[in-house]
């Protein structure tokens, strides 16, 4: 499907940009030799956590389904020629930098081997205040949320060691073909035409994206 450009891990940051915790670990910088993923890092003891990590913000990062977030560097090279400046692997946040893969377009569910690791497409990153100051633009959120391409987070489904130039090859993908950006759209471009279509869906959605559906397709 394509390969990891970078693999990246946190540089920790404090300052007023950094919202109610004080600090963040969204600035990712690569790293030399592979990126371990033996449950030891910042994102808990259930195998999902990569070594050398950093997760700030417990409460609404990390966890077993946002184990690892992905981003393409062709996103990420649209985005510097937008706003001015040069965008490097890792100033998405992202963990995985990948080239060739379109993660936004992935199906959720999606099982992918990258190295001697298998990760599984769990959703879309929604943007937050701290994204926005880290790239130090104000209105990142809004162009963010309009562009419609989050870049995916990822399950650890088995342990591994993941490399740049390391191929990215998919599994198996469900048939409901539900995209992280089909989710995105609904939930941060605020598209309810679409929950029927995510409901197919449900059975590969964590919990805590799942429970927006049902009161979609209820009208609520």
């Amino acid at each position: 499907m394509g390969y990891v450009e970078s693999v990246n891990v946190a540089m920790v940051r404090t300052g007023d940009w950094t919202g109610r915790v004080g600090r963040t670990g969204i600035d990712k910088r690569p790293v030399d030799g592979p990126l371990l993923l033996d449950g030891t890092g910042a994102h808990g003891d259930d195998g999902s956590g990569a070594r050398g990590d950093t997760v700030a913000d417990a409460d609404h990062h990390g966890g077993r389904h946002q184990a690892l977030y992905a981003f393409d560097v062709e996103d990420l090279r649209s985005w510097s020629t937008e706003l001015g400046k040069e965008l490097a692997s890792g100033n998405a946040g992202e963990n995985l930098t990948l080239s060739g893969c379109d993660s936004s377009r992935a199906v959720i569910g999606q099982r992918w081997r990258i190295g001697t690791a298998v990760l599984r497409v769990t959703g879309p990153r929604i943007p937050c205040r701290v994204f926005a100051g880290f790239w130090d633009i104000p209105d990142l959120v809004k162009r963010f949320t309009a562009r419609g391409r989050p870049g995916a987070y990822l399950a650890v489904e088995e342990q591994g060691e993941i490399r740049a130039r390391d191929r990215v090859e998919v599994l198996s993908s469900p048939e409901h073909g539900v995209t992280v950006a089909d989710y995105f759209a609904f939930r941060a471009q605020g598209r309810r035409d679409l929950a029927e279509h995510i409901a197919g869906g449900l059975s590969d959605l964590p919990d805590k994206l799942a429970e927006h559906v049902v009161p979609a397709l209820n009208g609520r």
